[in-house]
């Protein structure tokens, strides 16, 4: 692994904080990191921004990063990880992570605890290893991605936050507001492994993070070589069903049976192209990669990525909070 970039330890960190400058959370954040750097006798720069400006400031961070031969550090949830890792990916500078999100799959699976201030302090002991990293067309993905009733689920997720908070209860409510009024059937036409098909269903899920398949209880059987995020991917498939059954595979999956229930396809592949059914004039489909929804221009290619994402992870040895 010789591309494994190298740490200067008298280097700057570079600390993207998605959050207004002037808020109270974001002081605490910036207190947190600068107490650890404190402790640990390093230097940093923690710079905040608002999503807009998320990409445009972690490119700029990814190359100073390279230029200092020092890591950028996403502080937030899903998708300012998911920012911080497509410039950090592009350039091939080291990424470390301080979480800040609900579910957190992505730092749980490598060991990276859930409490900011352990966080900050284990990453300054960390080095960079390679972790899997996916993509659909040119975006790339760490946790998962998914088209048809997924991305409304996250939308639907995000307006509820915003009225009644954040936690794991308001996201399990949303969900089920979004499934009790799903309908819409999605048509694809599927390539993957030398073989096509055309099939229905309400929503493909994609999964590059083995934990949260796990906790779902539908981690695929092993179809190809390799786990969800250890060279492989791993997809669902929902086909359409009605109100009731709908009620009782929200239930199996919150209860983490979901690969239990009738209906609901797994498989893993390395390399999957979807070709959905588009209304006539229409070339784009909205898709969700970690927690964030865009839209594509289809047709859309999942694959595992040759290049691997530089993550400042735990030593081996230790463990997450």
């Amino acid at each position: 692994m010789d591309n494994i970039p190298v740490i200067d330890p008298t280097s700057a960190l570079q600390f993207i904080v998605n959050a207004a400058a002037g808020s109270s959370d974001a002081q605490a954040k910036r207190q947190v990191i600068e107490a650890a750097l404190r402790a640990a006798g390093r230097r940093g720069d923690v710079q905040f921004c608002s999503p807009a400006e998320l990409t445009r400031v972690s490119q700029q961070a990814a190359a100073r990063a390279i230029v200092s031969r020092t890591a950028v550090v996403a502080v937030g949830g899903d998708g300012t990880l998911n920012a911080v890792a497509q410039a950090a990916h592009a350039a091939g500078c080291a990424m470390g992570v301080v979480p800040q999100g609900t579910f957190n799959y992505f730092a749980r699976t490598h060991g990276i605890p859930v409490d900011p201030s352990e966080a900050v302090h284990q990453l300054l002991r960390s080095t960079p290893v390679p972790v899997q990293v996916a993509g659909v067309n040119e975006s790339v993905f760490l946790v998962n991605a998914s088209l048809g009733l997924y991305p409304e689920l996250l939308e639907d997720r995000e307006a509820y936050k915003a009225r009644f908070g954040r936690s794991r209860w308001v996201a399990f409510v949303a969900a089920g507001a979004t499934l009790l009024r799903a309908s819409a059937r999605l048509r694809v036409h599927i390539e993957m492994g030398g073989r096509s098909r055309d099939v229905q269903t309400l929503t493909l899920f994609v999964g590059n993070n083995r934990l949260q398949l796990q906790q779902l209880g539908a981690e695929p059987d092993d179809t190809v070589a390799g786990t969800p995020g250890d060279g492989s991917m791993g997809a669902l498939m929902l086909r359409p069903i009605g109100t009731l059954p709908m009620l009782g595979l929200m239930l199996r999956g919150a209860l983490g049976r979901l690969g239990e229930a009738a209906g609901v396809e797994r498989f893993e592949f390395q390399h999957m192209v979807v070709r959905p059914t588009l209304p006539r004039g229409r070339r784009t489909v909205k898709v969700a990669f970690d927690g964030e929804v865009t839209t594509l221009r289809a047709p859309l290619a999942f694959r595992v990525l040759a290049k691997p994402l530089y993550l400042l992870a735990p030593q081996p040895g230790e463990s997450g909070g």
